[in-house]
This record gives structure tokens, C-alpha cells and sequence, in this order.
């Protein structure tokens, strides 16, 4: 299988506790096959029924299996909590990455 994409989406409710988390958190996850493709900051809602989120984070793993050993490591333990409680609102999606939309728009057959 093929590189997936973390969507992360959140609200900082402890700057402590994410500074924490985020001061750990990238060495890992590139120890773990990730990569940080985007950063951004909430600017306004175009469209949509999802309730905003102030930080919006873009991970590229090089496939679910390294997603699945960042978030599953027992030797991250102590740094996952950093995150729980340093967020709230938290949204993490994983999304395939595709080199078109051909396989979604292809008709059902």
C-alpha cells in the first residue's frame, strides 16, 4: 500500500502541554516514516458544517503501517498525552494519496 495523509485539525487548550508534545513530536515522527507537508493557521470557513479549528497539520507517512507505529509505540507513551491534553477538538483522518480522482469518480460497475 501507499503513502497515506494524516489530516490534523485542533484547537491548542494547554500551550504547555502542546509544547511539550511538540517539541518531541517531529524528530519521532520522521523516526517513524512522516513527514510535515503542511502547517497552517485557521484563516476563515468557506464552506462546510465543521466547526472550525485553530491549527490545521498535514502529515505524509510513507504508509498506514508507519502511521499505525507512530501512534502505536509504546516507547511514545509519555508523548501522546502531551497532545490529548494540550488539544481539544482534535480531528485526525487519514486520507490515500492518488494521483487523480479517477478511482473515486470511476463509475461503479
Amino acid at each position: 500500500m501507499g503513502k497515506v495523509y494524516a489530516l490534523n485539525l485542533f484547537d491548542v487548550a494547554d500551550r504547555d502541554e502542546y509544547l511539550a508534545y511538540s517539541r518531541r513530536s517531529a524528530a519521532e515522527v520522521a523516526a517513524h516514516g512522516g513527514r510535515v507537508v503542511a502547517l497552517g493557521k485557521f484563516r476563515e470557513s468557506a464552506t462546510g458544517d465543521i466547526a472550525p479549528r485553530q491549527v490545521m497539520i498535514l502529515v505524509e507517512w510513507e504508509s498506514p503501517e508507519a502511521f499505525a507505529s507512530y501512534r502505536d509505540d509504546p516507547a511514545l507513551a509519555d508523548l501522546h498525552p502531551h497532545r490529548e491534553h494540550g488539544t481539544s477538538s482534535y480531528i485526525w483522518h487519514l486520507f490515500d494519496q492518488m494521483d487523480d480522482l479517477r478511482p473515486i469518480l470511476k463509475s461503479a460497475e
